[in-house]
């Protein structure tokens, strides 16, 4: 993992719960009479820039996209059959699966992705699963993309493989 201090101005992060995002400045700014650094990141999926004080970052959980070789356990994760929460109430399994995202780790976002396609297949998903369901598939396409270095629509189509076959 690269250390957080060395993100520099066109370097790709993945913010917690928000995705991918590519850090377009560096600004110093006064704030109650201290000086702060923060990154300026601007989100790939919405456009929406966020700063993040610099040393705070990885309280926040600003890390690096994952590695080409790191992509092959999500896929991993994914093809899992198990799935966990099934037999909890909707509200609680959604209040997990949010704490899980909001994680920002792509490994704990891909058994959300799993877990919740999984109890599709059996039950109709509330309409916050459904969006959770989006979230976690938006967040890990997007990820898996810049790994791999290739189109979003091809990352797509393999998980929707790992699902249906």
């Amino acid at each position: 993992m690269q250390d957080l201090s060395s993100f520099s101005v066109g370097d790709i992060a993945v913010y917690p719960a928000h995705g991918v995002a590519k850090v377009e400045g560096i600004e110093s700014k006064e704030i109650l009479g201290n000086s702060q650094t923060f990154y300026i990141l601007r989100l790939l999926e919405n456009d929406m820039t966020i700063m993040v004080p610099k040393d705070n970052a990885g309280n926040i959980g600003l890390r690096t996209v994952i590695r080409k070789k790191e992509v092959t356990e999500v896929y991993k994760i994914l093809k899992q059959k198990r799935r966990r929460n099934g037999n909890q109430t909707w509200n609680r399994r959604h209040r997990q699966y949010m704490e899980k995202i909001k994680t920002g780790s792509v490994f704990e976002i891909a058994e959300v992705l799993r877990d919740l396609y999984l109890l599709k297949l059996n039950k109709e998903l509330s309409f916050g699963e459904r969006k959770v369901l989006d979230t976690a598939r938006s967040l890990l396409i997007k990820e898996l993309s810049i790994a791999k270095n290739t189109q979003e629509d091809k990352i797509e189509r393999e998980i929707e493989k790992i699902f249906t076959a």
